[in-house]
This record gives structure tokens, C-alpha cells and sequence, in this order.
């Protein structure tokens, strides 16, 4: 990372950083999507079962390691203002932290999971599936968050092309694994959509390995020393970490957790249904790690701006990012309007599914270009260190707008199914305009600080 001073410096060094988090995020996803598209090769209740176990997962996943990203803007903000020399420290308690949140999440799963899956009026099968896929990935959930912390690091320091290459080693490990548990091939188990989940743990580890590795081993990560001194658990940090982070973690989980509250609603419609409906929106969420990359990257390039006190350069940047999440949006539509057919065909060889699947595609057009504007704006306002009202934004948008809206139109109109989709688009476009204004709000508080400085 470094200063820029024109449009042409801050361009190369922002596609420089955002490159390798698109290619990193697409390769994380890369993991459910495998686990869900191999899944379905194999048979519709294993696409389920697979679907209901990730729609569950999933916004855990990202809302409780969504507090770890707190790392990101602390580690970044103390790089631009020159205090290397605490960035060991904050990355030990966020590791220490990322114990206590996995072990939260594993005895939390062990405690309600028979409840929940009981309560959802499931398949025998499908329900066997989406318990014993959860449980053969929870013993990856340690691993999994440590290297979101670890990666977060990484990434602060712009390298983000460590962590691309971290992910693609991991991508054939992830494939490799599926492919033997899942088909059960050379004499191992045939476990089905359950073998997704032993593949998933499996790489979890793998990852958090090699990550560790580097940090320790190469430069120049090597030369912050993350893991040659003991620190002692400080509260203080945590709640440094937590007063950023809780945000943060708790926006991404309503906004992810409204997909799988509609999977859930949704799994009072046929097995069909629920499965074309998942092979649907994992398509449109593969697509959405674009918008999300890009958010990423902002967090890194604002965070070091302002930390650095260059308010205007921080601004620039924010334009910049929010310019291509749309443009790329729209190239996304496109794709999906065009290879509607083909998209499906990667899911399942099932006709009734495959069908359904393509007109599903159809509302997951309209989710980009509201996802193009939002991520990028979260993004930017993370590198601010303005989270709470975001997190508040979030709720109203998704949760007392989109889901609502899609209750009733799911129950009580001709739309059926697709009612939950118009819901979800009603919500994500709410929140992308209340962004918008909140991120112009914050910028102009920074310019008169800049102006008053002056």
C-alpha cells in the first residue's frame, strides 16, 4: 500500500488489491458451490439436504467471521498511520477471539440444531442429510474463523494476491475430497450431500495451515512477528475488535440470513421447489462475491486513506469502487439472461428442476444491480469505522421490508415461490438507497473536518 495522487495511480493500485479478493472470495464460494452442485448430480434430496444445511450455515458463517473483519480496518488504519508495531497484538486477540466465537457456535449448533431441523417440516431424507452435512463441517468451524482472522491481516497489508493463492491451493483439495465422499470413489464411503461436509472440514484445516505458514514464514508478513510473543487475553482489544466487528457481523447476517429464513419458509413447497430455488440463488450469490470483493477492497484502500488523514483520496476511492460494482453488475445480468439453460444444467440433470431453475434465474437478474451499489458503500463505510448505522439499515431493509414483502406475496398471491424473490429485491434495493445517503453524509462530515484542518 501506498500514496497515491491521481486517478491513474489510485486505479492501478486499487485493481492491484481488488484482483486477488475477487479471485479469493469466488474460490471460497467455490467451496458451497461444489458442495451443492456435486450434490445435485447425485440426487434432488441431496440437493436439498445440501441447501437447507448450507441456508442455515452460511449466514452464521458470515455474520460471526464477518466480526473478525474488524481486523481489516484496525490492522489497515495502523499501517497508514505508521504503528506497525501494534499489529501483532491485534491479530493475537483476534485469534484468541476467534476461539471463543467458534466454540459459541459449536455448542449453540450442538443445542438446537435437532430443534431447528425438527421444525421444518422436511423430508425424512433431507432432513438426515442437512443434520449430518452440518455436523461433519462443524469440525472445520475452528480452523475456518482462526484463518478469517489471519486473512484479514493479510489482506491489510494489500497482498491480497497471498490470500488468492492461498484459496486456489485450496480449491482442488476441496473438489478432490467432495468428489471421493460424496461418489465415493477408490473404496471410500459414499456419504452423498454429507460427504460435502467431511470435504468441507477438511479443507477448512487445510487453509488455516498453510495461511499460518506464510505469516510466520514469509515476508513480509514474517516481520510483524504475529506468532514469536505470548500476549495475554486483553479484554480491552476484544472490545475494540467487537465495537467494530458486532456491526459488521451482525449487517452481513441480515442480510444473509434473509436467504436462508426464505429457504426455510420455503421448505413447505415440494423438494422440486426448494431445490431449484437453492440452485438459483447459489448462482446469484457466486455472482454476488463481485460486489462483495469489491467491498472488501474498499474497507483496505479507505481504512489506510483515512488512517493516513487523506479525507479526499478516501472519497475518490469510494466513487471508484461503487463505478465498478455497477458496471460489472450489468455485465453479470447479461450472463445470466444469455446461459439461463446452461447455468441450470450445472446443478442437476433433473428436468422438473431444471426448468424451475431457469425461471428462478430470471429474479436473480434484478438482485445485481441493488448488490452492485450496497457492498461497495458497506465497504467503504467499514473503512470509515461508521458501522452502526449500517447494521441498523440492514434490519429495516431486509427484515422489515424484504421479508415481510415476500411472505405475502409467497402466501398470498398468485407469485408463489417467485413472491419471496420479489420480497428479497424490494430489500436489497431499500438498503442500497439508504446506504447511498449514508455514505454521502459520512464524506461530508469528513470534508469539513479536511476543510477545518485546513
Amino acid at each position: 500500500m501506498r500514496e497515491t495522487y491521481n486517478f491513474k495511480e489510485k486505479y492501478k493500485q486499487f485493481v492491484i488489491i481488488l484482483l486477488p479478493i475477487l479471485v479469493t472470495q469466488l474460490g471460497l464460494f467455490a467451496m458451497n458451490f461444489l458442495d451443492t452442485m456435486m450434490s445435485g448430480k447425485l440426487s434432488p434430496s441431496d440437493l436439498a439436504g445440501v441447501a437447507i444445511g448450507s441456508s442455515l450455515w452460511v449466514p452464521i458463517n458470515t455474520g460471526l467471521s464477518g466480526i473478525l473483519l474488524a481486523i481489516t480496518p484496525i490492522v489497515a488504519q495502523l499501517i497508514g498511520a505508521k504503528q506497525q508495531a501494534k499489529v501483532s497484538f491485534s491479530v493475537i486477540q483476534g485469534l484468541y477471539l476467534s476461539v471463543v466465537i467458534s466454540t459459541v457456535i459449536i455448542l449453540a449448533g450442538y443445542l438446537s440444531l435437532d430443534f431447528i431441523l425438527d421444525n421444518l417440516n422436511l423430508e425424512t431424507s433431507v432432513r438426515i442429510i442437512a443434520k449430518n452435512y452440518l455436523v461433519a463441517l462443524s469440525f472445520g468451524i475452528f480452523p475456518l474463523f482462526a484463518y478469517t482472522v489471519l486473512r484479514c491481516f493479510i489482506d491489510a497489508l494489500g497482498l491480497t494476491r497471498v490470500s488468492m493463492f492461498i484459496t486456489l491451493l485450496s480449491l482442488p483439495i476441496n473438489f478432490v475430497f467432495n468428489y471421493l465422499f460424496i461418489f465415493g470413489a477408490f473404496g471410500f464411503p459414499k456419504l452423498g450431500g454429507i460427504g460435502a461436509g467431511v470435504a468441507s472440514a477438511i479443507t477448512y484445516w487445510s487453509i488455516f495451515i498453510i495461511s499460518m505458514f506464510i505469516v510466520h514464514k514469509k515476508a513480509p508478513f514474517n516481520q510483524f512477528k504475529i506468532f514469536q510473543s505470548i500476549y495475554n487475553v486483553s479484554f480491552a482489544a476484544w472490545k475494540e475488535i467487537l465495537k467494530i466487528g458486532v456491526p459488521i457481523g451482525f449487517a452481513i447476517f441480515f442480510e444473509t440470513s434473509i436467504f436462508a429464513a426464505v429457504t426455510i419458509l420455503m421448505s413447505t413447497f415440494d423438494t422440486i421447489t426448494i431445490a431449484s430455488h437453492q440452485a438459483a440463488l447459489n448462482f446469484a450469490s457466486f455472482l454476488y462475491m463481485i460486489p462483495l470483493s469489491i467491498s472488501m477492497a474498499l474497507t483496505i484502500v479507505v481504512g489506510f486513506e483515512i488512517g493516513a488523514g487523506r479525507y479526499k483520496d478516501a472519497r475518490h476511492y469510494s466513487y471508484m469502487g461503487i463505478a465498478f460494482g455497477v458496471l460489472l453488475s450489468l455485465f453479470s445480468g447479461f450472463v445470466i439472461l444469455l446461459l439461463r439453460p446452461q447455468i441450470a444444467g450445472i446443478y442437476t440433470n433433473n428436468p422438473d428442476v431444471l426448468l424451475l431453475t431457469q425461471q428462478f434465474l430470471i429474479y436473480a437478474i434484478f438482485f445485481q444491480l441493488s448488490d452492485a451499489i450496497a457492498a461497495p458503500i458497506q465497504g467503504a463505510l467499514r473503512g470509515y469505522k461508521d458501522v452502526n448505522v449500517t447494521l441498523i439499515i440492514a434490519l429495516v431493509s431486509y427484515w422489515i421490508i424484504g421479508l415481510p414483502l415476500g411472505y405475502i406475496l409467497g402466501n398470498y398471491t398468485s407469485f408463489g415461490a417467485f413472491g419471496y424473490w420479489i420480497g428479497l429485491i424490494s430489500g436489497l434495493a431499500a438498503g442500497a438507497i439508504c446506504l447511498s445517503a449514508r455514505l454521502y453524509f459520512i464524506q461530508q462530515k469528513y470534508k469539513s473536518l479536511r476543510l477545518k484542518a485546513s
